[in-house]
This record gives C-alpha cells, sequence and structure tokens, in this order.
C-alpha cells in the first residue's frame, strides 16, 4: 500500500481523495497549478497528515499520484518529475470544455493514452473518472462490506493496475480491471457505467445546478458484477459528442 498519495489538482476530486486518503491512515501531498498557499486552508481542514507543494515536488515525494485536473490541462503535467511513478488519471473528455482534439474525436487515441504520450516514462491508469465528487465520499466502505461499490481501471503496466487496485481498496472500493488504455474509452462519457449507476435518475437541470443536486444524494450502490455487465454493454461514440452532465 502506497504511505504517500500525491495529488496535482485539489478541486472537487482530489478533495474528496484527499478526504478519503487521510481517514485512511495514508499520508497525502495537495498541489494544484496556483501555488501551495492556495490549499493552506484544505490542508490545515484535512489535518496534520496533509502537505502542501507544488505539482513537481509532490510529484518527487509521492510513491503514488493521482492527476486530478481537467483534460486541457494535461500538458501541463511534469513529465519530468513523474518519471517513473504511477499516474492515476482521473480525466473525462467534454470538448466545450477542453476544446476539440482531433485524435480523440475519431477515435485515434483515448484520453488516458493522449496522457500516456505526454507521460512517456511514467505508467498511466484510467481511475476515479467514472463517479461525481460526493459520492466517491459518500459510498466508499469497508473491504467485504455487503454495500461495497465498485470502480473501473484501466491501464497497459500490470503492476501499475495492481497499485491502483490496491490504492482503491484501501479508500473503500472494489476494482474492475476492463484491460489496457484503449479500452477506456467503455467507462468514457456517453457509456453506460459513466456517473449515473452511482446516482440513479438525474433530474433535468444545467451543469450547476447538477453538482449542487450530487452533493444531496447519497449515490447508489453498483457492486462488480452489476459494473461488469454496464462496461460489456459499452458502445463506441464520437468522443467528441461528450457533453458535460446536464439534462437540458
Amino acid at each position: 500500500m502506497p504511505r504517500t498519495l500525491g495529488l496535482i489538482g485539489s478541486g472537487m476530486i482530489g478533495s474528496s481523495l484527499a478526504r478519503l486518503a487521510v481517514a485512511a491512515g495514508l499520508e497525502v501531498i495537495l498541489s494544484n497549478s496556483r501555488a501551495p498557499e492556495t490549499l493552506a486552508d484544505l490542508a490545515a481542514d484535512l489535518g496534520g497528515r496533509v502537505k502542501t507543494a507544488t505539482p513537481a515536488e509532490a510529484a518527487h515525494a509521492a510513491d503514488l499520484v493521482v492527476a486530478a485536473i481537467p483534460l486541457k490541462a494535461y500538458h501541463r503535467l511534469p513529465a519530468e518529475a513523474l518519471a517513473g511513478k504511477t499516474v492515476l488519471d482521473t480525466a473525462n473528455y467534454y470538448p466545450e470544455r477542453d476544446g476539440h482534439l482531433p485524435e480523440l474525436d475519431t477515435g485515434t487515441l483515448t484520453s488516458s493514452a493522449l496522457l500516456q504520450r505526454h507521460l512517456a516514462s511514467s505508467q498511466v491508469v484510467k481511475a476515479f473518472n467514472t463517479i461525481t465528487p460526493h459520492q466517491l465520499l459518500s459510498l466508499a466502505r469497508p473491504t467485504n462490506a455487503p454495500d461495497r461499490s465498485a470502480l473501473p481501471i484501466a491501464g497497459d503496466n500490470p503492476a501499475a493496475k495492481a497499485e491502483a487496485a490496491q490504492l482503491l481498496n484501501t479508500l473503500g472500493y472494489d476494482t474492475v480491471d476492463i484491460g489496457p488504455l484503449t479500452e477506456s474509452w467503455r467507462v468514457e462519457p456517453n457509456t453506460p457505467a459513466y456517473i449515473r449507476p452511482y446516482l440513479g435518475d438525474i433530474p433535468p437541470m444545467n451543469v450547476e445546478d447538477f453538482l449542487s443536486w450530487t452533493r444531496r444524494s447519497p449515490g447508489l450502490t453498483v457492486p462488480t458484477a452489476q459494473l461488469r455487465k454496464l462496461i460489456e454493454t459499452a458502445a463506441r461514440r464520437p468522443a467528441g459528442e461528450a457533453r458535460l452532465p446536464s439534462n437540458d
């Protein structure tokens, strides 16, 4: 089990992961695109196991790193500092936010394969991209709990995927391995395993109201067998059609 978890990006998903990691007894290093001092309040709220740093510092110091950033910022990740590290990629491709990326629109690459190309000396694992921040917290359960949920991972390196699965277990989730990064489209936006299983029926609303609504929803358990079935039914659609969650 990693002793120190580095977070590059400390927004909603990053903060939720930090809370789960602290609760599990891990040391946490927070970083973002601004400066370590901008994370002082969050670090103080999370407690003594948390430090703040620059992304490069977090990459060097951590046993395992999570890149919890919008896809459009992938090129800012410190490739040299992350060399040799397992990097968990939480990003999803939304052209309305990230701008259109031709290789993703045509299906030449998945978003995680794009990140792997940038981090050529790291081992990228797709993880934590199918669940909203509040549900990531509310659905976490101890090992062997009857209502434990599963989350999918994808990656090209078996050892790196084992690290990722171990972290998921530590934070409160079972794992479904869907294969290499070329298969990560199966859990991207527009697929059956993405977000809705953990939320249920989503009322019509805009993006801002959706995020507020998720904070009031306890979420739904998605056990391993159910997640496997959802992944198996996935049909690939153009990634460029993805829209931010809403029912407008």
